[in-house]
C-alpha cells in the first residue's frame, strides 16, 4: 500500500480515554506504521458541555503513556490543522456556506413542535418513512432570506438527492453493506446556535486532512450513509472504512464500569506496562497468525492489517491481561527488570532507604529471583520483603507455621540445619544448597518436609523464590539467627 496512508483517531475530550478507544487509537497508529503512512491526532471537542481542556490533557496524557506518538496533531502541529474541531468552526461555517450556495443544502425553519407533530402523524398514518417531512426544502429563497434577517432561528440541513440509489459502504472488516437511500431525511448539518453537527464536522475534517482510511468501532457504522452524503456533496473522496468490533465484558454485555476498571489511566495506576497493555487490546478483534499471542510493539507496526480483523465482538478477559503483563515482565533482562521496575518498587514500599547502597551483584541477584514471581510490578515489593527483613522483624505466616514448624520432629531439622549451615565457609547459593542437600536422608525425612520447615523458618513463608539464593542474599548470621528465632516456635 502506498505511503499516502493517512488515519486519524478523533476522540472526545468528555472524559478519560476508555479501553475501546485505546484500542482504536493502536489500530489506526499500527495501520499507520505497517504502511509507512500518517497517525493524525485530532480533538472532537465541538460538545461544549462536556468537553474540557483537562480531559484533553488526560487523554494526550494516556497517548503518550501508551506509546502512540502521533505525526500530526495538539502538540506537533501539521500542515492541516488546527487539529482541535473548536479551532475549525469557521471551516464548517465555509463548508456549510458553500453547500447552500451549490443547492445542496438549505435552512430549515421548523420548530421542534412542527417536526413532533409531523413525526406523530407519519405515525398515525403508518408511513414507513418517519422522518424530517421536507417541510422546508423547496422554500423560496427569498422567503428564507427575509426570515434570517427577522431573526428567526433555523438550521442548515443537506438536500439528499431524491434520486439516490442505494448507499453501499465497501467496509475493510464487515465487507459490502448497504443501506436504503430513502430511509435518509434531510438531516440537520449546522445547528441554530452556529455549531456544526457531528457528522458534518467530522466529515470536513475527514476530507480537509485528506484521510484515506476511517478506522472506528462499529457504533459508527450508521452514521456513515450520512457521512457519505456529506462527501459526495462536498466533492470529497469517500475513504476506505473499518468498523471494528465492540468490546464485551465476561458476561457478554458491552464493557463498562461494572466491570471493573475502563480507563487506560486506571490500568497505568494498576502498574500495567504499556507494551503489554498495547500488546493485549491489539488482540481484541485482531491477530497476527491466529497463534501468537506476545507480540512485541515493532511487529504489531510492522505486520498489522486489516484484512486480519475480526467481524466478530471480543470479550475483555482481565486475567489474560495479567498473563501477557507477566509475560512481558519474564521478557525483560534481569538488569532492566531492576532498574525500571524492582528497584523503585522497593523504594516505593520503603525498603530501600535513600542512603542505603546495594552492591550491583547482590540487586542483580535480588532481580533473578524476584522477577519469575512478579506478574505486575507490586509483587516485586512483595515477594522481596522476606528478604529485606531482620530475625527481629521477619513475619510469620500463621499458616505455614502450622504446617511447616508447628509440629514433632521439626525442632530438630532446624537445629541439623542450623549445624550444617554453620559449617559453610563461603556463603553462595551453591554452598547453602550442598550443606542442606544431605539433611533429608541422614534424618530418614522426605526432603519436602526438611527444606519446608528451613523455608518457613527463614522466609516466614511456604511459598518463597528458590531458597539458597534467598538465603545467600539474606546473609549468613541474619539467617542463623532467624533459624533460632523459629526453633523457638518449632516442636
Amino acid at each position: 500500500m502506498a505511503s499516502d496512508v493517512r488515519v486519524r483517531f478523533a476522540p472526545s475530550p468528555t472524559g478519560k480515554l476508555h479501553i475501546g478507544g485505546a484500542r482504536t487509537a493502536i489500530y489506526n497508529w499500527a495501520f499507520a506504521r505497517a504502511n509507512g503512512g500518517t497517525f493524525i491526532l485530532r480533538i472532537d471537542d465541538t460538545d461544549p458541555t462536556r468537553s474540557t481542556d483537562e480531559n484533553t490533557q488526560i487523554i494526550l496524557r494516556a497517548m503518550r503513556w501508551l506509546g502512540l506518538d502521533w505525526d500530526e496533531g495538539p502538540e506537533v502541529g501539521g500542515d492541516f490543522g488546527p487539529y482541535a474541531q473548536t479551532e475549525r468552526l469557521d471551516l464548517y461555517r465555509q463548508a456549510a456556506q458553500k453547500l447552500w450556495d451549490e443547492g445542496k443544502a438549505y435552512p430549515c425553519f421548523c420548530t421542534k413542535e412542527q417536526l413532533d407533530a409531523d413525526r406523530k402523524a407519519a405515525q398515525e398514518r403508518k408511513d414507513p418513512f418517519q422522518g424530517y417531512q421536507r417541510r422546508c426544502r423547496d422554500l423560496d429563497p427569498e422567503e428564507a432570506r427575509r426570515r434570517i434577517e427577522a431573526g428567526e432561528p433555523y438550521v442548515l440541513r443537506i438536500k439528499v438527492p431524491e434520486d439516490r440509489g442505494d448507499v453501499v459502504i465497501h467496509d475493510a472488516v464487515h465487507g459490502e453493506v448497504t443501506f436504503d437511500a430513502k430511509e435518509l431525511d434531510d438531516f440537520v448539518i449546522f445547528r441554530s446556535d452556529g455549531t456544526p453537527t457531528y457528522n458534518f464536522a467530522t466529515v470536513v475534517d475527514d476530507a480537509m486532512m485528506k484521510i484515506t482510511h476511517v478506522i472506528r468501532g462499529d457504533d459508527h457504522l450508521s452514521n456513515t450513509p450520512r457521512q457519505v452524503m456529506v462527501y459526495e456533496a462536498l466533492g470529497a473522496p469517500v475513504p476506505t472504512f473499518a468498523h471494528i468490533s465492540m468490546i464485551l465484558g465476561a458476561d457478554g454485555k458491552k464493557l463498562s464500569k461494572r466491570h471493573g476498571a475502563t480507563s487506560v489511566e486506571e490500568y497505568r495506576d494498576a502498574g500495567y506496562l504499556p507494551d503489554a497493555f498495547v500488546n493485549y487490546l491489539a488482540l481484541l478483534g485482531w491477530s497476527l497468525d491466529g497463534e501468537t499471542t506476545i507480540i512485541p510493539r515493532d511487529v504489531l507496526a510492522s505486520k498489522f492489517s486489516l484484512d486480519r480483523i475480526s467481524k466478530n465482538p471480543a470479550t475483555f478477559d482481565p486475567k489474560k491481561l495479567d498473563w501477557v503483563n507477566a509475560e512481558y515482565i519474564n521478557g525483560m533482562s534481569d538488569a532492566q527488570f531492576a532498574d525500571e521496575i524492582m528497584v523503585p518498587e522497593l523504594h516505593e514500599a520503603g525498603l530501600i532507604e535513600g542512603n542505603v547502597e546495594y552492591g550491583e551483584d547482590w540487586i542483580d541477584a535480588l532481580a533473578a529471583i524476584v522477577k519469575p514471581r512478579t506478574k505486575m510490578p507490586a509483587d516485586a515489593a512483595t515477594v522481596a520483603t522476606p528478604i529485606f527483613a531482620t530475625a527481629e522483624t521477619l513475619e510469620y505466616d500463621e499458616k505455614s507455621v502450622n504446617k511447616g514448624l508447628a509440629k514433632e520432629g521439626m525442632g530438630a531439622i532446624l537445629d541439623a540445619a542450623k549445624t550444617a549451615l554453620e559449617g559453610v565457609d563461603e556463603w553462595t547459593a551453591a554452598n547453602i544448597d550442598a550443606a542442606l542437600e544431605p539433611l533429608p536422608e541422614q534424618m530418614d525425612l522426605k526432603k519436602r518436609v526438611v527444606f519446608q520447615a528451613v523455608r518457613v523458618a527463614v522466609c516466614g513463608n511456604m511459598v518463597s523464590p528458590p531458597l539458597g539464593e534467598t538465603m545467600a542474599l539474606v546473609g549468613r548470621d541474619d539467617c542463623l539467627a532467624r533459624i533460632d528465632r523459629a526453633r523457638t516456635m518449632a516442636l
